[in-house]
């Protein structure tokens, strides 16, 4: 179980990126998570793994506090969470496989992943995890000659590679492609169902969060605004939650028209 209490974070120069959040997690839940720029998303999930420090509150995963956490105590609560990019953060001059097994690194001892001496036990995670999002084939290629959506499947079976209680998502489709995008959504749906994997996924694309989600978050300016079933939500939701109402920007399906393009069909139902 995750727990929020009356978490805020505030900034250097004093901006409040959260305000008074109190929300709470169960293990296995899929949650997305919306709000415009700004509205404290991003600092959400960080603040979760402690790369943002929140300044009032506390947050726990599983009983541990992450709130004034020692080094030693988040190093071992990071172990737990895989965290997704938006920009991939792949080492583009080494292969897929080598990147998944940065996945692994709290698990074996510095000098075994200076030399590359992987555990075999380690490097089977990696390719099941890869084996997972489909890419498999790609192991041994360089991830610079990777296209973005492969990109970000092997940003997924990294993450995966710690065998995670949590993943965590950051945008995980704002630099792809419609089509793209809708593989690589339901990619983290099928992990989130098949290994029960307590997933936070955040969201521009509305259409994107109520298809793929099952539980809505929506923040504003810092504050919890919204927080209930997808199949509850509909566009007057968005609006309040966004303070304006809806734009083609806003939306997956209109953002394929204007580029020309197809909407894809759901790769879990292919």
């Amino acid at each position: 179980m995750i727990r929020f209490d009356n978490v805020s974070v505030t900034y250097r120069g004093g901006v409040k990126a959260l305000r008074d959040i109190d929300l709470t997690i169960d293990d296995g839940e899929l949650v997305v998570v919306v709000g415009l720029s700004g509205a404290g998303k991003s600092t959400l999930l960080r603040a979760l793994n402690g790369l943002v420090p929140a300044t009032e509150g506390s947050i726990t995963i599983d009983g541990t506090e992450v709130v004034g956490a020692s080094a030693a105590e988040l190093r071992a609560v990071r172990s737990r969470i895989g965290m997704i990019f938006q920009t991939f953060n792949l080492v583009n001059r080494t292969s897929v496989v080598n990147n998944v097994l940065m996945g692994r690194l709290s698990t074996v001892p510095a000098w075994r992943s200076t030399l590359g001496l992987w555990p075999a036990a380690d490097r089977e995670v990696a390719m099941q995890a890869l084996e997972r999002v489909g890419i498999v084939d790609k192991a041994y290629t360089r991830a610079s000659d990777l296209s973005g959506g492969q990109q970000q499947r092997v940003g997924i079976a990294r993450a995966l590679a710690q065998e995670p209680n949590v993943m965590l998502a950051d945008e995980p489709v704002a630099a792809l492609d419609p089509v793209t995008s809708r593989q690589v959504m339901g990619d983290l749906r099928r992990i989130n169902q098949e290994l029960g994997i307590t997933t936070l996924i955040n969201l521009h694309f509305l259409d994107l969060a109520r298809e793929y989600g099952r539980r809505l978050i929506g923040l504003r300016d810092g504050y919890l605004v919204f927080d209930g079933d997808v199949a509850d939500v509909t566009d007057d939701t968005f609006t309040e939650i966004y303070g304006r109402a809806i734009s083609s920007e806003d939306l997956l399906a209109e953002a394929a028209a204007s580029a020309g393009e197809s909407p894809a069909p759901d790769p879990d139902t292919e």
